[in-house]
C-alpha cells in the first residue's frame, strides 16, 4: 500500500473525543448552536442542542434546572430562554501533550493518505450554569439579610492593614513572576475567543474541506520524507532507550537516593547532605558517607560548606542563600539574609539559648525570616527561647583541636564584620552566664523536683502559720466600728440546687474579721441562716425594698449584676445595719421571685465563656406602666433565642400588641423596657 503525506490541513486538524452521549442526544444529527476556540491554548467550547421531544428526556427535571438558573423572569441574559434545559455546553481539555505521533488516515483506491494532527481534545460537559444558579441564590440571600439587618449590624469591622512599598523589579524576579501560576492564568484569560461556524456532515463546505485530507501531489519529489532506508525506518519505529528515559518524570530537586549520592564527588556529597540536614555531628556525617571514606578529606571538604557551632557542623549561610536570590517572605536579597543568619549562628557559638526578639531587633529582618534561621539549627522552648538543636560534641572538640582553633579564628572575623554592620553593644558581645554554656545541660528527675517542692513547703509553712496567728490577734483587737473595706464585702455563696457547690471562700482573705458585715467570732450561726429573733423580718423588709427599687430602675438584670449592685448598696449603709447579718444567693433569688420578677431561661450557646451567675437572667414581669405588654412579648421572644433580629421583634410586637410600630418606636421600646437584656 502506498502511503502519502497530506499537508493541506497541517496545523489545522483537530480530533474531538466526545463523551458517551445520553439517549436524548445523537452527534450525527445534533445541532451545534455555537462554537468557539482559543488557538494558542487549544481550548474549544461547543454548545449543542438537546432533543427535548425524546421519550428519554425528563421534562420536569429540565424545567427545574432552567428555573434554578434563570429564575422566573426571562430576558436576553437568560441561559435557557425557552424555560427548559434544551442545550448543553462542552469544554475541551488536551488529551495528550505530544500529538506528533498521531495522524488522521484516509484509505482510497489502494492509497493511504496521512494528515498529522495538531491537537487531540476531549470534550466534557460544562456545569457553569450551576455556578450561575448558586450565585443568584447567594444574591437573594444577601439581599434578604441586608434588608433585615440594621445600620449597626451592617457596619464593617475595622481591620488593620499593612502598607508596603514595592521595590524595583529585578530581572530574576520578573522571570519568576512570568513563570508563576497566577501570571499564566492571567495570560490565558486575556486570550480572546475566536467564534467558529459549524457545518453539518453532508454540507457542501464539509465535502470541500474533506478533499484536503488527500495528498494533492503523488510525485516522489514531494514526499521525500517518506523515503527512508530500512535501518532508518526501524529506528523511527523503535527509537533508542535514551528518549524513553528523557520522558520519565524528574524527581524533586531535594530528593536524592543514597545510591545516586555516592556516585557524586565527595565535596558534592557533603554539600548536598549539609544543605538538606543543615546541622549534623561529624560522626553522623561519616556514617552517611559510607565505610572507607577518608576522614581527613571529609574535614577538608566540610569546612568549605559548613561552620563549627558547639562542636557540630552547621551549613554556611551562602550555601542556603546563593547570590542573586532573595527571601520568599520579604524579598530581602541574599546578602542581607546571610548576615542575619550568621548573627544567629554566632550567638549560638557563645550561648545555647537565643531569644527571637533580640535577633529581630538587631538584624531588622521580618519575623518569618528570623524564624527560618532559628528553625534551621534550634528548637523552641516555652517561656525560655530557642535552644540549640544538638548537644555539645565534646568528643570532636578533643580529637580535633586544630580544626576548633581555625574555626574560632573564622568566627572572630565574622564577629568583627557583624560589629560594624549591626553596631553591636557590649551586652551582645558578652555571653550570658548560664549552666548550659558549658555544654552539659542540667537534668533534674521528676522525683527530685517533688522532693524539692516538699522541702520548700515545709520551710514556708512555719512562717505562714506565724503570720496567720498574728493577723488573728490583730483582728480581735480591732474595734467593731472600724470602717469596712468595700472591696472585701461579698455575698456568701449558698447552693440553690444540689448541683451547685457550697462556697468556701468566706475565710480566704480574712476580710478584717468580717463576713458579709459580721464579726466571725460573734455571729457564726448567722452564716447558716439562723438569725436572732425579730431580725428576720427586718432583713426581709430591707432586702425586698432594695430588690423592688432596683428592678424598677433596671427591668432586666443578671444575678451577677444584681450581686454587684447589692454590694454597692451595702457599702453605702452604716456599720451594724440589719443587711449585714448575712445574705445568701438563695435568699437573694427567692426575694427577687417574691417581688413579682420572673427568671428568663435564655438559651445561651453551650460554648459561652460566661459564668453561671451571668447566665441567670431575671426580669420584672409587671411594672404597672404602658410597656408591660411589650415587655412580656419581648421576654417570650428571648426565652426562645438569645440573639434575635430587630425585624423579628418588630413583627412579633405588631402581631401581639396590635400596633404597627416603625423602627424608631421599636428602638424606644427596647431601650425603655429591655435594653439591658439586648446588651447581654
Amino acid at each position: 500500500i502506498d502511503v502519502f503525506l497530506a499537508r493541506s490541513l497541517l496545523e489545522k486538524l483537530y480530533l474531538f473525543q466526545y463523551p458517551i452521549r445520553p439517549a436524548s442526544m445523537t452527534y450525527d444529527d445534533v445541532t451545534h448552536l455555537s462554537a468557539k476556540i482559543k488557538p494558542k491554548q487549544q481550548k474549544v467550547e461547543l454548545e449543542m442542542a438537546i432533543d427535548t421531544l425524546n421519550p428519554n428526556y425528563c421534562r420536569s427535571k429540565g424545567e427545574q434546572i432552567a428555573l434554578n438558573v434563570d429564575g422566573t423572569c426571562t430576558d436576553e441574559t437568560s441561559t435557557y430562554s425557552s424555560k427548559l434545559m434544551d442545550k448543553q455546553t462542552f469544554c475541551s481539555s488536551q488529551a495528550a501533550s505530544n500529538v506528533s505521533r498521531y495522524a488522521a488516515a484516509v484509505y482510497k483506491k489502494g492509497e493511504l493518505h496521512l494528515t498529522p494532527l495538531h491537537g487531540i481534545l476531549q470534550l466534557r460537559p460544562s456545569f457553569t450554569y450551576l455556578d450561575k444558579a448558586d450565585a443568584k441564590h447567594r444574591e437573594r440571600e444577601a439581599a434578604n439579610e441586608g434588608g433585615d439587618s440594621s445600620q449597626d449590624e451592617a457596619e464593617d469591622d475595622v481591620k488593620q492593614i499593612t502598607v508596603r512599598f514595592s521595590r524595583p523589579e529585578t530581572e530574576q524576579a520578573r522571570q519568576r513572576r512570568v513563570q508563576s501560576y497566577e501570571f499564566l492564568q492571567k495570560r490565558q484569560a486575556e486570550e480572546h475567543w475566536v467564534h467558529l461556524h459549524y457545518y453539518g456532515l453532508k454540507d457542501s463546505r464539509s465535502e470541500h474541506e474533506r478533499q484536503y485530507l488527500f495528498s494533492q501531489g503523488h510525485g516522489l519529489a514531494e514526499n521525500t520524507e517518506l523515503i527512508k532506508s530500512p535501518s532508518e525506518y526501524l529506528m523511527m519505529l523503535m527509537p533508542p532507550s535514551v528518549e524513553e528515559e528523557s520522558d520519565k518524570p524528574m524527581a524533586p530537586s531535594n530528593v536524592l537516593s543514597m545510591a545516586q549520592l555516592r556516585t557524586l564527588p565527595l565535596a558534592d556529597q557533603i554539600k548536598i547532605l549539609m544543605k538538606n540536614v543543615k546541622v549534623m555531628p561529624f560522626a553522623n556525617l561519616m556514617s552517611l558517607l559510607g565505610s572507607g571514606t577518608d576522614s581527613t578529606a571529609v574535614l577538608r571538604c566540610i569546612q568549605q560548606v559548613a561552620m563549627l557551632v558547639q562542636g557540630n557542623w552547621v551549613v554556611k549561610s551562602d550555601v542556603l542563600y546563593p547570590k542573586d536570590t532573595s527571601s520568599p517572605h520579604s524579598g530581602v536579597p541574599a546578602e542581607v539574609l546571610c548576615r542575619g543568619r550568621d548573627f544567629v549562628m554566632w550567638k549560638f557559638t557563645r550561648d545555647r539559648w537565643v531569644v527571637r526578639k533580640e535577633v529581630a531587633a538587631v538584624t531588622k529582618l521580618c519575623p518569618e525570616d528570623v524564624k527560618d534561621f532559628l528553625e534551621h539549627m534550634s528548637v523552641a522552648r516555652i517561656n525560655k527561647g530557642w535552644e540549640f538543636m544538638l548537644p555539645y560534641d565534646e568528643d570532636f572538640v578533643k580529637k580535633h583541636p586544630d580544626i576548633v582553633q581555625r574555626q574560632h579564628m573564622l568566627w572572630m572575623g565574622i564577629q568583627a564584620k557583624l560589629e560594624k554592620v549591626y553596631n553591636l553593644l557590649k551586652e551582645h558581645l558578652t555571653p550570658k552566664k548560664q549552666e548550659a554554656q558549658s555544654g552539659h545541660p542540667l537534668l533534674v528527675s521528676g522525683e527530685q523536683r517533688v522532693n524539692m517542692a516538699k522541702a520548700k513547703v515545709k520551710q514556708n509553712y512555719g512562717q505562714l502559720e506565724k503570720e496567720f496567728q498574728k493577723q488573728k490577734i490583730e483582728m480581735k483587737s480591732n474595734d467593731t466600728s472600724a470602717k469596712m473595706d468595700v472591696s472585701n464585702i461579698r455575698i456568701k455563696e449558698e447552693p440553690v440546687s444540689d448541683e451547685e457547690p457550697m462556697d468556701t471562700s468566706a475565710y480566704e482573705g480574712m476580710n478584717n474579721g468580717i463576713v458579709n458585715g459580721l464579726h466571725a467570732e460573734d455571729s457564726m450561726d448567722s452564716l447558716n441562716g439562723h438569725l436572732p429573733g425579730g431580725c428576720i423580718d427586718r432583713v426581709a423588709q430591707e432586702l425586698k425594698a432594695f430588690v423592688s427599687s432596683t428592678f424598677k430602675k433596671q427591668f432586666v438584670l443578671t444575678l451577677s449584676e444584681l450581686k454587684r449592685l447589692f454590694n454597692l448598696h451595702l457599702a453605702s449603709l452604716p456599720p451594724g445595719h440589719t443587711l449585714f447579718s448575712g445574705i445568701s444567693d438563695k435568699m437573694l433569688q427567692d426575694m427577687v421571685l417574691d417581688t413579682g420578677c420572673k427568671q428568663i431561661l435564655v438559651p445561651f450557646p453551650p460554648q459561652t465563656a460566661a459564668s453561671p451567675d451571668e447566665l441567670k437572667v431575671y426580669a420584672l414581669w409587671e411594672a404597672g406602666d404602658t410597656y408591660d405588654q411589650h415587655r412580656q412579648v419581648l421576654l417570650e421572644i428571648f426565652s426562645k433565642n438569645y440573639r434575635v433580629r430587630r425585624n423579628v421583634i418588630q413583627n412579633q410586637l405588631s402581631q401581639e400588641c396590635g400596633e404597627d410600630l416603625n423602627k424608631q418606636e421599636v428602638d424606644r421600646v427596647l431601650k425603655v423596657c429591655f435594653y439591658s437584656l439586648v446588651g447581654l
